[in-house]
């Protein structure tokens, strides 16, 4: 399909998945609404109780298509949620009092039924019944719909693209990056977020380009428009010309080369010039992932995200949902190890199930997230943990805590364990009494003390996102910053070394399952500096396989320790840099 006549506007933004896609956008606007406000003339008022009744109609019938493709897609049991949206369309208090209202008022039916609806919301949420208060979100989602339908907007999900679309966003939180149609997504293009944000994180497991900073982009476009975007470099270009197209298609072609000169290393070994063996895994979030950590040949999966099942779902799930999504995963990798992060929410990621949990907070990735609010609710925890350890009896398990900023917060998760395998012993349930457990080194606090939580841990995995920004203070949702956001910093290079050298001297394996694992630039840095695994993305398994082929672990381990001298984190940069080309042949 040949591209409009329209001027070619050429955008940069920070790249953030590897890739190329052209395409129409889908504009992603999840902003609040404006609601006009006027008077409609007295002989026009049956007209608009006409619009009003149609337009209820009309997301009755959105609401049914959208049931339809969860129901196909994910499960019938979460399509259900929908048949509560539908009771609201239906709801005849609801409808009664906004006609009520408008021929009262005589004002547009858009403000009377915003108004009524926000009532009933307001009046919802402080029900003491969990029930009931669900109901609230139930409105606040369905209201928004029909007021899309009234104003003649589109109500964008983005887990019902029509058709293949690039996705373009304000920002994309992690709920809503876990809801993205993986079939139909071409491309993610954020205004704001960083090249760790997890809707990034989901591009990279869908191999998709993604690029972020784009600063209002959303702006100046529309639905429909044209779009090319640049992975690789971070290039978004709008309405790209014939020439644009036929240069990134040479591009395109190039970069597909070199890619499938990765996969001839796919079937072999991770291992050195000089005969040092690395293991790969994984890290995943959803069960159906489990194809591509075989397709790329990972070593089992170091980084189990668990709160997919949370952001996926309205309720907190139970312990029996969680266990036979734990199974699936474990059974399908048997005998190869899976290591399972416990629930990591908080910071960029609410907990929809139960949003009151963690509440708004002036600072939440300073807040209450992931080990901290566990701790609060161990009833919840030990539903997690108990399904877990069931999970165990199918194959190789390991748990590892996220968040854990000292000795303190570990003996609690320690002893919350121990209640939830006495418990299944009480039952009579299977589970594997040995399951190694290990501590997520990615609070400053948790480097520095490694010592001491090494003496109840089984190994050390270092979360490389998060402890590059609590040692920087950068925001790594913050676009304006991100730049900022560099793994060669002195005080990055140093930390890692620490955390490695503490856990080696008591006898713990040390991991890295951040994303800077994932970059085969910065994996004979990690691996110089004595890294033992690296847990990545399975997309991208085959470019760190290939560099540690093409490479020896003694020139790792010389350009760690020059490195480590650096004074200039550009200057690490550039001999990281250096390294790979020398080894990759280039692009």
């Amino acid at each position: 399909m040949p591209t409009p006549a329209k001027s070619e506007i050429i955008i940069q933004g920070l790249a953030a998945s590897k890739g190329i896609a052209y395409g129409r956008v889908f504009l992603y606007l999840q902003s609040e609404l404006e609601i006009p406000r006027y008077a409609v003339d007295p002989d026009k008022r049956v007209a608009e109780i006409a619009r009003f009744e149609q337009a209820l109609v009309t997301t009755r019938q959105q609401i049914a298509k959208i049931q339809e493709e969860v129901s196909k897609n994910l499960s019938e049991e979460e399509a259900l949620i929908f048949d509560a949206h539908q009771m609201v369309l239906e709801d005849q208090a609801l409808i009664g009092e906004t006609i009520r209202d408008f021929q009262k008022s005589g004002l547009n039916i858009e403000t009377c039924f915003n108004a009524v609806a926000q009532r009933y919301i307001q009046a919802f949420a402080e029900i003491d019944d969990e029930y009931l208060r669900e109901r609230a979100a139930d409105i606040k989602d369905v209201a928004k719909r029909v007021l899309h339908v009234l104003l003649g907007q589109t109500a964008g999900s983005l887990t019902e693209l029509v058709d293949k679309r690039i996705i373009v966003a304000k920002d994309i939180s992690p709920s809503e990056a876990a809801g993205i149609d993986r079939s139909a997504a071409l491309g993610i293009v954020t205004d704001a977020g960083s090249r760790t944000s997890h809707a990034v994180i989901v591009a990279r497991s869908m191999k998709i380009p993604a690029v972020v900073g784009a600063v209002d982009l959303t702006g100046r476009l529309k639905d429909g428009d044209w779009l090319l975007v640049d992975g690789y470099d971070g290039v978004i270009v709008i309405n790209p010309n014939e020439q644009t197209l036929f240069r990134y298609g040479k591009i395109q072609k190039a970069k597909q080369t070199f890619e499938s000169r990765l996969m001839t290393v796919n079937d072999m070994a991770a291992e050195t010039l000089d005969g040092v063996r690395v293991t790969l895994r994984a890290n995943i979030e959803k069960p159906d992932e489990i194809a591509l950590v075989k397709q790329y040949r990972a070593a089992g999966v170091g980084l189990y995200r668990t709160e997919f099942l949370f952001l996926s779902s309205t309720k907190v799930p139970t312990e029996e949902q969680q266990y036979v999504a734990y199974r699936e995963i474990v059974a399908g990798l048997a005998p190869d190890p899976v290591t399972i992060r416990t629930l990591d929410v908080g910071g960029d990621k609410p907990l929809p199930g139960d949003p009151g949990l963690i509440g708004p907070e002036a600072n939440p990735f300073l807040g209450f997230r992931a080990i901290r609010m566990c701790l609060e609710n161990p009833v919840m925890f030990k539903d997690q943990l108990r399904a877990i350890l069931r999970a165990s009896a199918h194959g190789k398990v390991e748990i590892m805590y996220p968040m854990i900023s000292g000795p303190e917060e570990l003996d609690r998760a320690n002893a919350l364990l121990d209640e939830a395998k006495a418990e299944l012993k009480q039952r009579g349930q299977a589970f594997d009494a040995k399951v190694r457990v290990g501590t997520m080194i990615e609070i400053p606090s948790a480097a520095i003390a490694g010592d001491v939580l090494a003496e109840h841990s089984d190994f050390f995995s270092i979360g490389t996102n998060d402890l590059i920004q609590y040692l920087l203070a950068i925001d790594r949702g913050n676009s304006r910053i991100a730049h900022l956001y560099d793994p060669t910093h002195p005080a990055v290079v140093r930390t890692l070394k620490q955390i490695v050298d503490t856990g080696h001297a008591r006898g713990l394996k040390v991991s890295v399952c951040g994303e800077m694992a994932g970059d085969a630039l910065y994996a004979p840095l990690l691996l110089g500096l004595g890294v033992d695994e690296l847990s990545l993305t399975p997309t991208l398994v085959p470019s760190v396989r290939y560099l540690i082929r093409a490479m020896k672990m003694s020139d790792a381990k010389k350009l760690a320790a020059e490195a480590l001298k650096q004074k200039d984190a550009k200057k690490t940069y550039a001999m990281v840099e250096a390294f790979y080309n020398d080894r990759m042949g280039g692009e």
